[in-house]
């Protein structure tokens, strides 16, 4: 058996093996150690490998399921060897001590999932490939619980934003490239071929060429050949279901970088997960396929202004009719997940409860489609859905008459095809009912011959049926005339066996085999019907998805009065009253309002430079206007009272401070090469914003470089912008940048507390409060009467040396805290009073304290 192990833990490819022994998948050595920390589950040993024990751990096969998703959590690979032949097949092949033949049936990986138990509702689960063929890199993804596959090219330097936009859970690239990510899978360069790949897309979908499905480049074929190759070869020669390749143009998405994503939080939050997240905040999708496609919407949202306006088109049409709305979400609420369910089933893993989910979702598929059929004043984008969602009648007709009303998951029990679809069948299940009937008569019988009344016929998978008798009354049974044949003795029963039990158990068995296998020949037939037909089923789910997609963004519109924004081909955004999305769900939850805020960006004032205290609104307000820009751009409503969007090509934000010490960056590191990937990539047509750049570095470096960049935005990317800065000396560039223009968002101090508006007025800030802020964050008392008197020893040198103190003091690091005048001697008495911390003075600390204001006051005049 070790031998047996080996020879498979090679083929195994540093995957931890499953070994299939009776009912439990076992793992031995390394595997076992590793499996049993992350599951936390038992080690144990058993025999012994080169004279020493060998460790193993198993799992029950029943639940290898959750124990799977726990491993490929955890980052692992998993390889299932499976029992191909049966004991009494060994035995017939090798005798009595014959090991029964075992073989790697499939390996489980991070992007080849395909159970429910496995998979998130609500994600998509993908695996990319990527291929570099004479410097230009061919990218195919495809989530295989759906089958969806896409193929498109990009430059070397785009590579690390295209994967974050597909956000792949597993990476495949040829060995002659370096690794993309850390969840990158190495894979040999000869499955890389275009003219390869070209052929195994041509088999895979039964066509003689490719151009019906689009005009694919060489390096699109070598990674979508790549792709194939790897799912054939983890599938060990059985492919899951693969639709015909999409072919995806760069210029057609609004692009954006991996930080840029990151600083948005569009899909997960900078915690990892996905609430407090974009996608969080406005998914309203009652099906998990409209979810997925919500996701890929927000990831890759449009830049065609005819595409963007159908979709805005059919969210204005269900939000406009609450009535359809609240109806349509109610008939799509019941829809099951017909892709992963038609993905399982076309990878040889369904069940017969995905046929009758596929069943039921094309059948409200069709209630759907006679629903909004005859509404009046359709738009394009419906008109063009309603066809996909019908065209299933003869196999819903098929399957209805076929399945029971609720098909269990597993099938060896059988029990999933319908009484009266196959006469046959219901004769065969009559011969063993009767047969079951027989044998609860002959029980009966026996006990009234034998008088014992504790006498039961009982069943297992070992012996099959048997008489079971309590010991006690077992020797009235042992007598050579009494019927019974002795079988087993327990610790306190005995049983029996006799000829009229063995008979009627024979015609339960046979009728049941037979019975077994008609059904699975009958689910054999129907999953044949189904996989014929599969593209037609993916493009219902897909259509489904979409309608899903736009009555959840209308439910969301109603929700907070949203507005359908204006797509229009310039470079001007208008934005009345907008309101950060996330922020605003958070805000309403503790039932506090959130302040709105207009932004006007146009030829004459494309650059706004924006001042004013920290946690005073600035990076929600830049945040704000970006996500109102993709969302309109994805084709949904957006927060504001109206919105009129020039359509982008390119979004960047750089926002907030994070570093990169696994690549050796620093904040200001990081910082800086983000900034520097705008001055590279933003066009005309892009939109950027940006927030404190230059503060992670020294005081005047990060003036001159905040300075420089504005310059460069303004001169030579010359697109939209938004830039927050604390450095008031920016504000002298309006004089020398005709399109650059100054606002601040409002803050007012009241009784010596900072109040922040969070309003955004035109003209610069008038000061940084800065200690104000270190105040109300709770930096304590004394710490920040330090600071004032270091600030006013600062400002005091500024005026009578003119030196260093003086440019310090010009910089808002060191600006005036509060709005009082130095020489005002009553303001600065006042000032300390309100300042001292009483509770925390002793007896006689309180008292020299009360001497020393005494003589200050005498000396001022007070």
């Amino acid at each position: 058996m070790m031998e047996q192990y080996h020879a498979l833990k090679e083929q195994a490819e540093g995957c931890l093996l499953f070994y299939r022994m009776g009912d439990f998948f076992e793992l031995f050595f390394d595997d076992a150690k590793r499996a049993a920390a992350i599951l936390d589950i038992a080690l144990t040993a058993r025999g012994k490998d080169s004279g020493e024990p060998v460790p193993m751990c198993g799992v029950p096969v029943h639940a290898a399921e959750g124990y799977l998703a726990r491993l490929i959590k955890a980052g692992c690979r998993v390889a299932i060897a499976e029992q191909v032949e049966t004991p009494e097949e060994a035995k017939r092949r090798g005798g009595y001590k014959a090991l029964v033949k075992r073989d790697i049936v499939r390996f489980v990986t991070a992007g080849t999932l395909t159970e429910e138990a496995l998979l998130e509702p609500r994600r998509a689960n993908m695996l990319a490939a990527i291929c570099d063929v004479r410097g230009t890199v061919g990218l195919a993804s495809c989530d295989i619980s759906t089958g969806r596959m896409v193929l498109e090219s990009c430059l070397p330097g785009d590579i690390p934003s295209a994967l974050a936009r597909i956000g792949a859970s597993e990476i495949i690239f040829p060995d002659s490239m370096d690794p993309p990510g850390d969840n990158a899978i190495k894979r040999p360069k000869g499955d890389f071929g275009s003219d390869d790949g070209e052929r195994r897309l041509k088999q895979l979908h039964a066509v003689k060429t490719l151009d019906a499905f689009g005009d694919f480049s060489r390096e699109m074929l070598a990674a979508g050949g790549g792709l194939v190759a790897y799912l054939d070869h983890v599938g060990r020669g059985n492919l899951p279901l693969l639709l015909p390749p999409e072919l995806r143009a760069g210029e057609a998405q609004l692009a954006m970088d991996e930080a840029t994503r990151a600083s948005l939080e569009i899909l997960t939050s900078q915690q990892g997960g996905r609430a407090g997240s974009l996608v969080a905040a406005i998914d309203r999708c009652v099906t998990g396929a409209g979810a997925r496609q919500l996701a890929e919407d927000l990831a890759a949202p449009l830049c065609d202004q005819a595409a963007i306006s159908r979709r805005l088109e059919l969210v204005e049409y269900i939000y406009g009719d609450p009535l359809l709305r609240a109806d349509l979400r109610d008939v799509l609420r019941a829809l099951p997940d017909i892709s992963r369910a038609l993905g399982r089933v076309v990878a040889g893993r369904g069940s017969p409860r995905d046929l009758g989910q596929i069943r039921d979702g094309l059948a409200e598929a069709r209630r759907i489609k006679d629903f909004l059929s005859g509404k009046p004043d359709q738009p394009p984008l419906l008109l063009s859905l309603l066809p996909a969602m019908g065209g299933h009648g003869a196999l819903v007709d098929l399957m209805q008459r076929a399945l029971v009303a609720a098909p269990p998951t597993e099938r060896s029990q059988g029990g999933f095809i319908a009484e009266g679809f196959d006469a046959a069948l219901d004769e065969l299940r009559e011969v063993s009912g009767n047969a079951r009937r027989a044998i609860a008569a002959l029980e009966a019988r026996y006990r009234d011959e034998t008088g014992i009344t504790a006498l039961k016929i009982k069943h297992n998978g070992v012996l099959g049926y048997f008489i079971e008798v309590p010991a006690k009354h077992a020797d009235a049974l042992m007598a050579p005339d009494s019927g019974f044949t002795h079988r087993q003795t327990m610790a306190g029963a005995v049983r029996f066996n006799s000829l009229t039990l063995h008979e009627e158990a024979g015609r339960i068995t046979e009728a049941g085999g037979r019975a077994l296998a008609a059904e699975e020949a009958h689910f054999e037939e129907l999953i044949e019907q189904v996989a014929s037909v599969r593209e037609a089923i993916a493009t219902t789910a897909t259509a489904l998805a979409r309608l899903d997609v736009a009555a959840g963004q209308a439910e969301r519109a109603a929700e907070g009065s949203w507005c359908k924004p204006a797509i229009r081909d310039d470079n001007a955004i208008t934005i009345t009253g907008g309101r950060h999305p996330v922020v605003e769900s958070a805000l309403s939850a503790t039932g506090d309002r959130f302040v709105a805020n207009d932004c006007t960006l146009k030829n004459a004032d494309r650059l706004w430079l924006i001042g004013g205290p920290n946690m005073g609104g600035k990076s929600t307000f830049l945040r704000q206007n970006a996500l109102i820009v993709l969302l309109a751009q994805a084709g949904g409503f957006v927060p504001a009272e109206r919105a009129e969007i020039g359509l982008v090509d390119r979004l960047f934000s750089r926002v907030g401070a994070s570093d990169n010490l696994a690549k050796g960056r620093s904040t200001f590191m990081v910082e800086m090469v983000e900034t520097a990937a705008i001055l590279a990539q933003a066009s005309e047509r892009s939109f950027v914003i940006l927030d404190e750049v230059g503060r992670g570095t020294s005081t005047y470096d990060g003036l001159a470089l905040a300075w420089a960049v504005v310059e460069a935005v303004h001169e030579t990317n010359r697109c939209r912008c938004l830039f927050a800065t604390h450095y008031h000396e920016l504000a002298r560039l309006a004089e020398t940048c005709d399109s650059l223009s100054l606002h601040h968002v409002r803050a007012r101090e009241w009784k010596g507390d900072l109040v922040l508006l969070h309003e955004l007025a035109e003209g610069p800030a008038d000061r940084s409060y800065g200690l104000a802020v270190a105040r109300l964050a709770g930096i304590p008392k004394p710490v920040v009467s330090r600071a004032k008197s270091v600030l006013a020893k600062l400002e005091k040198g500024r005026e009578e040396t003119g030196g260093l103190a003086a440019g310090l003091g010009d910089l808002p690091l060191f600006a005036s805290v509060i709005a009082e005048d130095e020489n005002d001697e009553e303001t600065t008495f006042l000032s300390r009073l309100q300042e001292l911390d009483i509770d925390a003075l002793s007896p006689r600390e309180a008292l020299d304290l009360l001497y020393q204001l005494k003589r200050d006051a005498e000396s001022t005049k007070l």
